[in-house]
């Protein structure tokens, strides 16, 4: 019996299924995150409430642990580097796997792509940004052409923090959506399929040319994106030959041995219409397209990792494919229940269903997965089929990139995917009211949190505000700020139509008066009418109130928001250090 503690830093889905395989061998996990996290829920073990970017909260979950891993990529690594560097000076060392380094490159995807090509692993080619201006980008088209993905560096998830670029007309509305991040552009890769593989690391070195002693891997599989977000998963993938499965899987492990560290990396591949393979992303956790081995393998990916890091052995025929499987993942839609209909659909088919435990189910979250297993994948389709079609109709999805149970011709020239649906909307009384909000559309670009604008007056167009205000709840929005000086009417309207949506109050200050009245008004609702309020002017707090709303339910602003902090601190870190310096040169 292995009497080792396994920490994990992060608690969602992935974790929970992590969680699911320990204790099916009776070994001790725990968990970093926040309580009510899907992992904690099946988790008995005294873990650590709190975040896994938080370094304090990181060094309590060591203390109870002999192996750190992650669920997520986007932790604190430099706290990661100090805890292996304390306890490798006592003599006493905790494993982090995979590695510190590797997760600190990984999180860079700029990094990541350079260290992949020092490995000799085709990517698509990228240029870094100096200076995002209108004549870098101009200089970075006539390198690479056009079109081109604008990308952020970090904290980028399911699209987010992505600008394609066709054309000279796209330059400006993508330095905006971007503004304020660490770029790089990236030739678009016209694909015929996108690919996965889930590679196991059972070796800590980081060498490229021993990836076949170092590495074993799962099937190669077809996965389908819509909106960005991966939808559905087809194990093994339709109509790949044996000879691109076989250099996917080759590609995708070379890939991954240039890394340091144990456990299991989720590759993500772009197939051209040459038959050529590129490397597009690497995750240095289990995955999502990976979430079909529970059922379709002999151990799943989240027993592969588990084992590699805790050094057990892992025969390659338990990673092949049993039976060909489908996997869809179950998303939230318009209607909060319509993800319960869905699973007692699946369940009703047959269907292998996990649900996260996640709570509110807001349109696009990942509730859940379900996957079919069977005989024939023309006869996992035909089922599938059904079930795509009541979730589509029960989702109110948006159009499909591509259809999902056709897979794309080798004609078809894959778009650049469309701009996400506003979650934030921000409205105001008056358009001379625009340039105090400024700062709130910064922050929220800085975030990645796609918003609209609008002018609804409570006074001048009363009837567009009361249907702004009451169509707010069936469509993508999720927090309305609704600025206005004055009497500052329009927040407390617009939070007696939204009704379930929460609407944050930003007071203008007017011509005339200092800002009192409007303030007044905005905190003087009646009860029953609530509207959150922030300080007169203060769009800054209005933008991140709302991101924090956001970071409730979504892990990826989460994650860009938890940065944006570290950076606020580090800043005024640095200029108290700076203080000091000058107040020592002084004296």
């Amino acid at each position: 019996m292995d009497t080792r503690t396994v920490g994990v830093l992060g608690g969602g889905q992935l974790g929970r299924m992590f969680v699911e395989a320990a204790n099916n061998r009776n070994i001790s996990v725990a968990v970093l995150d926040k309580k009510a996290s899907p992992a904690k829920q099946i988790n008995s073990y005294n873990g650590v409430d709190g975040s896994f970017t938080n370094a304090q909260a990181i060094r309590e979950l060591a203390r109870k642990c002999d192996i750190l891993t992650v669920e997520i990529e986007h932790v604190d690594t430099d706290v990661l580097e100090e805890l292996e560097n304390e306890s490798l000076a006592r003599g006493k060392s905790i494993e982090i796997q995979p590695s510190w380094q590797t997760i600190r490159i990984i999180q860079d995807k700029f990094l990541q792509k350079q260290r992949l090509i020092e490995a000799q692993v085709d990517v698509a080619e990228s240029r870094p940004f100096t200076t995002v201006s209108r004549d870098e980008l101009k200089k970075v088209s006539n390198e690479i052409g056009f079109p081109f993905m604008l990308k952020a560096r970090k904290g980028a998830y399911d699209g987010r923090g992505n600008h394609p670029v066709r054309s000279t007309e796209d330059f400006e509305p993508a330095m905006k959506n971007l503004q304020g991040r660490e770029l790089y552009a990236e030739k678009w890769a016209d694909f015929a399929m996108e690919l996965a593989v889930m590679v196991v690391k059972t070796k800590n070195e980081a060498d490229s040319l021993v990836w076949e002693s170092s590495t074993k891997s799962f099937p190669t599989v077809e996965t389908v994106h819509q909106d960005s977000i991966c939808k559905l998963v087809y194990a093994p993938a339709r109509g790949l030959s044996d000879k691109l499965n076989a250099q996917a899987q080759k590609l995708a492990r070379r890939a991954v041995a240039s890394f340091k560290g144990k456990g299991v990396f989720g590759v993500e591949m772009f197939l051209l219409k040459d038959d050529s393979i590129l490397v597009n992303e690497i995750a240095p956790r289990p995955h999502n397209s990976g979430h079909y081995t529970i059922e379709a393998c002999r151990l799943s990916q989240y027993d592969a990792h588990l084992l590699a890091i805790l050094d057990r052995p892992i025969p390659a025929k338990s990673l092949q494919l049993l039976n060909p499987a489908i996997m869809l993942n179950i998303l939230g839609g318009a209607d909060p229940n319509s993800y319960l209909n869905l699973a007692n659909a699946a369940d009703a088919a047959g269907a292998k269903v996990h649900l996260y435990g996640k709570g509110n189910a807001t349109k696009g979250r990942k509730m859940g997965h379900l996957t079919l297993v069977g005989d024939s994948m023309p006869e996992l389709e035909e089922e599938m089929r059904h079930l795509i079609t009541g979730a589509d109709r029960l989702h109110d999805e948006q159009p499909r990139e591509q259809p999902l149970l056709e897979k794309p011709p080798a004609t078809t020239t894959t778009a650049p995917q469309t701009q996400p649906e506003p979650v934030v909307s921000i409205t105001t009384g008056s358009k001379s009211d625009q340039p105090h909000l400024k700062d709130c559309y910064n922050i929220l670009n800085q975030l990645s949190i796609p918003f609209e604008k609008r002018i609804t007056s409570a006074h001048r167009t009363p009837s567009t505000m009361a249907t702004y205000g009451s169509t707010a709840p069936s469509r993508s929005i999720k927090v309305i700020i609704a600025a206005a000086g004055g009497a500052a009417h329009l927040p407390g309207m617009v939070a007696a139509f939204s009704k379930t949506v929460p609407v944050i109050g930003l007071p203008i200050k007017p011509t005339i008066g200092d800002g009192w009245d409007s303030l007044v008004s905005c905190t003087s609702m009646p009860r029953g009418c609530p509207v959150l309020t922030v300080g007169v002017n203060n769009a800054t707090n209005a933008a991140l109130g709302a991101a924090r709303i956001l970071a409730g339910w979504d892990e990826g602003v989460r994650g860009r928001l938890e940065e944006y902090v570290n950076r606020a601190e580090a800043e005024s870190l640095e200029n108290d250090r700076r203080l000091q310096e000058e107040h020592e040169q002084e004296a």
